[in-house]
């Protein structure tokens, strides 16, 4: 924000100093009023191009910190869907993981049920026989 005040200060500056010159030009120059007139006017001038072109500047200048700009967030935007993705696929496999874990529970849960049960068919039978 401060290169912009620079900038701006610095304009203001060249534009007084351009006046300050072009008054001290006209008090102390020997020259009939025509042809004050015409350097006032030649004066003022230069002085409507060379703010043109400092003007040009400041417009390209914007133009390439904007286009900056929209590079970095599209940067930042492809990074964002990168983790985003990244993390996507690691929650994914934790969730298959975690499936498989409780589905290896429930198999051992379903095998120590059923050896429970032969267990006790087999303590029964022979009780009774």
């Amino acid at each position: 924000m401060s290169d912009n005040d620079n900038g701006i200060s610095g304009f203001g500056w060249f534009l007084a100093g351009l006046g300050v010159g072009a008054l001290v030009g006209v008090l102390y120059a020997p020259k009939a009023g025509k042809e004050t007139r015409e350097d006032l006017v030649a004066s003022a001038l230069d002085a409507r191009d060379r703010a043109a072109v400092l003007a040009q500047q400041a417009q390209d200048r914007a133009a390439e910190f904007a286009a900056q700009g929209k590079q970095q967030v599209g940067e930042y935007v492809d990074r964002g869907k990168e983790y985003y993705d990244r993390g996507r696929t690691q929650w994914s496999q934790y969730v298959e993981k975690g499936k498989g874990l409780v589905q290896e529970q429930q198999d051992k849960v379903a095998a120590a049920i059923d050896a429970g049960k032969d267990a006790y068919a087999s303590a029964t039978s022979e009780s009774h026989s």
